[in-house]
């Protein structure tokens, strides 16, 4: 697992391009996919320290995807945070329940964004450390 990469897992390509340029001014490699599909790929081939995907995507929801990210063995320590526009609690509780580890509404506040990101990877390497 590389600790230093995000997925971030987002349809809208403009959004991607500016959360993506905004982590990688942080200093995170940023792997984007417009898919959940696309995702489950990438990430057998080169699994990465914090994951953030939208609750809505083509084909498989951001909900189905968390499920089955947690379900996995190989994928279940990942970090999970949704990125949804979708701030209504019963949404926000869906996430959590299929395992999501935060959940960031959009439009977000940058420095909201940094911290939890921050917090998401530093738990990571808590973990990692305390083996």
């Amino acid at each position: 697992m590389d600790s230093q990469t995000i997925l971030l897992v987002e349809g809208d390509d403009i959004l991607a391009e500016v959360t993506s340029f905004r982590l990688e001014l942080l200093g995170y490699r940023v792997q984007h996919e417009a898919s959940a599909e696309a995702a489950l790929a990438y990430i057998e081939q080169s699994p990465p320290g914090l994951i953030i995907l939208d609750l809505y995507l083509p084909g498989l929801d951001g909900v189905e995807l968390v499920n089955r990210l947690k379900a996995d063995d190989s994928t279940t320590k990942i970090p999970l945070m949704v990125f949804s526009v979708d701030a209504d609690l019963t949404v926000v509780e869906r996430a959590f329940a299929a395992g999501a580890d935060d959940y960031v509404v959009i439009p977000y506040d940058p420095a909201v964004l940094q911290e939890k990101v921050a917090r998401l990877l530093e738990d990571t390497s808590a973990v990692s450390l305390a083996k």
